[in-house]
């Protein structure tokens, strides 16, 4: 058995578990990675009278891709080697032309996928995972994603607690070589007298909820693994754990979710059709359970490392021992 993982080159600790655990089953994997297309890695897709052929070539490394197995899309970043002194519409072209020449290939595959770029594509939307999770009867913040300023404004006044501000999509800005995250940031009253802003550029708003504990549930087919994190222990986390990361990351711990949460995540993955997704949750003072997000290829190996979860072993057994059933993707849902 073969497995494709599809990824690119900055992505390491994750990927390096995952084969070793494939290994560990007798299989083997195909490292693919994205960011080597087209300058370094070649691709061919060849159909003729009666037969067809896709070969991926990196180096002295070959693989063809009927022979794989099953998918594990990670990353995705063609045309990264595309030289940026090329003309911006041509190199645009180039990277536009790259990506779909991949993406089409990998669906084309009529394997075991995790998961399916559909089904990814539509998961990301947080609109649409806030009204799916509200129908499961899972808890959400009070939310409001706008670009007017009246409406904020009274957003702001219904909420006894604060408000805060947050990326619907990832982003992060390069400030002299070094890339910084925009996290979620606490809105101030002072901003609320700035909000001229969003006539260029609408933004998520949502309540501020206290919080006792924040969670991390990864979930890998029917498994179920959560990591728990006091990020009010240290003032600058207490709205967005990820500012201090790298010191509360030796502090996580394997943490219980009560059967119904977790029932209720399962259920909201069958409906993404996803076999893999990581799902970020607050546990208030008061006992309740606040679903923020869940994020169909989101990282997990700070848990597997500092909380002990085994979860490089649960997808490496997903990719190997799942039967394909024939469906969109692949997916088993």
């Amino acid at each position: 058995m073969t497995v494709l993982i599809v990824t690119q080159s900055q992505d390491r600790e994750v990927i390096s578990s995952v084969i070793e655990a494939i290994a560990t089953q007798g299989g083997e994997a195909f490292r693919f990675d994205t960011d080597r297309f087209p300058t370094q890695t070649q691709l061919e897709v060849y159909f003729g009278e009666g037969t067809e052929r896709f070969v991926l070539t990196d180096g002295a490394n070959q693989l063809n891709l009927q022979d794989v197995s099953a998918v594990w899309y990670r990353r995705i970043r063609m045309g990264a080697g595309i030289p940026t002194t090329m003309d911006a519409q041509l190199r645009q072209a180039s990277v536009q032309e790259s990506q779909v020449t991949i993406l089409g290939a990998i669906a084309s595959l009529n394997v075991f996928h995790l998961d399916s770029v559909l089904n990814i594509r539509r998961a990301e939307h947080k609109q649409l995972q806030i009204q799916v999770a509200r129908s499961l009867g899972l808890e959400t913040p009070r939310t409001l994603i706008t670009n007017n300023p009246e409406a904020v404004l009274k957003f702001a006044r219904e909420c006894e607690s604060g408000i805060v501000t947050k990326m619907l999509s990832a982003f992060a800005i390069c400030d002299r070589g070094q890339e910084q995250v925009v996290f979620t940031n606490s809105v101030k009253p002072e901003d609320l007298e700035n909000l001229e802003g969003l006539r260029f550029c609408p933004m998520c708003f949502q309540e501020n909820i206290p919080k006792a504990l924040e969670l991390r549930t990864t979930i890998v087919g029917q498994q179920v693994f959560t990591g728990a994190i006091d990020s009010q222990s240290l003032p600058k986390a207490r709205h967005d754990w990820r500012r201090q990361a790298l010191t509360l990351i030796d502090a996580w711990q394997p943490y219980d979710l009560p059967q119904e949460i977790a029932a209720k995540l399962l259920k909201l993955m069958e409906y993404f059709q996803l076999n893999y997704g990581a799902c970020d949750l607050i546990l208030t003072p008061d006992g309740r359970y606040i679903f923020l997000e869940i994020n169909p290829v989101g990282e997990f190996y700070w848990l597997e490392k500092y909380a002990s979860l085994p979860i490089s072993q649960a997808i490496a057994n997903l990719l190997i021992k799942s039967p394909f059933q024939e469906q969109l993707g692949g997916s088993p849902h």
